[in-house]
């Protein structure tokens, strides 16, 4: 692609040397390359080794399973809102025939005694409403924490972060700010912004608006790696609280927006800020605390609440044969999650396989392990006793 000389500049200052990392031995070559995630987020990783013994432990091969649309009689759904699941769905179970082995988190790739976890991701249509209420600095935390968050559900530290910055016409103010908030959210998750690719397409974007991806690399020793394989019937569900909506679900926020007449700079019913603040509130970053509790044992699976919400995300870390209870009202549901429902007329079902209603990140930990990350939390972090693992597929409510 050829860039102007500004947008070349603007690369060639990102990209940067990191010499306080370690070299990494050589990795073995993959076997099949590697592919990225779609646009509306069905995430497919591969394990890039189909000669590995762990590789059915590791790499779970069931696809996300997407319930079918559930509003009611003038209920907004996902597929109202111009997302339709299904058909993504049938191009996952399309490339998993070429290339078996999809369904983590991230892509693991062998690299001595270790593992090397990938994940990439984008923002999404929040970025409509970063451009209506002209919200820009916290931008860059979502993506960071949407690739960081997923490699960090096999136990990986995440090492470097590269981004990706489109627009017509480069706005030089406007990228800082964005790139800013792309650097926060590489100290909040410990890893360094390795470099970044800025281009300018004429023509291709509107006036005033960008797009953005990204992708974060981490590793993990191959002894210490979550993957789901241990957790039996009984094992307790620890949810870890969400700043809102995060950054899955955005076209159907923006049709419930619409819908309700209110703007951004209207307050938030039940609550005391705006919609703006509430639905711009960047996505948490859980690295830290995660691989903290992950240190002291005792976890057996994670799965990072995005879109397919509880419904799709938590049976992705199941061994066959399992299933999750989620307990009603175990966690505070924030208040932007119940003005969305009643303003939208969206049914329960679709709430909770749209949205993370308000648990960013699932940990399936041992009894004993529970009573101790639980006890640990007064204080230091929140954390809530959201369900168990039950005898049976899927995810139900009580």
């Amino acid at each position: 692609m050829t860039k102007t000389v500004a947008a070349a500049n603007a690369e060639l200052s990102r990209c940067v040397a990191v010499s306080s990392r370690p070299a990494l031995d050589k990795p073995a070559i993959a076997a099949q390359p590697p592919l990225a995630v779609g646009s509306n987020r069905l995430q497919r990783y591969p394990l890039l080794s189909s000669s590995l013994p762990e590789r059915n432990a590791i790499c779970n091969s069931r696809l996300r399973s997407m319930s079918k649309d559930s509003g009611g009689p003038g209920g907004l759904t996902y597929k109202d809102a111009g997302v339709d699941i299904d058909a993504g769905t049938e191009l996952v179970r399309r490339i998993a025939k070429m290339a078996p082995g999809i369904g983590g988190f991230g892509g693991l790739f062998p690299l001595g005694d270790s593992y090397l976890v990938a994940g990439t991701d984008g923002v999404g249509t929040k970025l409509k409403l970063a451009f209506e209420s002209g919200i820009h600095e916290t931008i860059g935390i979502d993506l960071v924490a949407m690739s960081v968050n997923d490699i960090v559900t096999s136990g990986a530290k995440p090492l470097f972060f590269l981004d990706y910055f489109a627009t017509s016409h480069l706005d030089v103010d406007l990228a800082e700010k964005v790139i800013k908030g792309i650097v926060d959210g590489c100290q909040q998750s410990g890893c360094a912004l390795l470099g970044g690719e800025t281009a300018e397409m004429p023509d291709f974007y509107a006036k005033g608006e960008y797009d953005l991806s990204g992708f974060a690399v981490g590793i993990v020793k191959k002894d210490s790696v979550i993957d789901g394989k241990n957790i039996v019937a009984g094992d307790v569900l620890i949810g870890l609280p969400s700043s809102g909506v995060h950054s899955n679900g955005f076209s159907l926020v923006r049709r419930v927006l619409a819908r309700s007449g209110l703007s951004l700079k209207d307050q938030l019913p039940g609550a005391t800020g705006t919609l703006g603040e509430a639905l711009m509130a960047p996505t948490v970053i859980y690295v830290k605390q995660v691989l903290d509790i992950i240190d002291k044992g005792g976890v057996k699976g994670i799965a990072h609440i995005t879109g397919g919400g509880f419904t799709d995300n938590i049976p992705r870390v199941f061994p066959k044969g399992l299933g999750a209870v989620i307990y009603d009202n175990s966690w505070n549901v924030p208040a932007v999650f119940k003005w969305m429902q009643q303003a939208g007329n969206i049914e329960d079902a679709e709430m909770r396989r749209t949205f993370n209603m308000g648990i960013g990140m699932v940990l399936v930990v041992s009894k004993e392990a529970s009573q101790r990350i639980l006890e640990d939390a007064n204080g230091a972090y929140t954390a809530y006793h959201i369900g168990e693992v039950v005898n049976g597929e899927g995810v139900t409510y009580r």
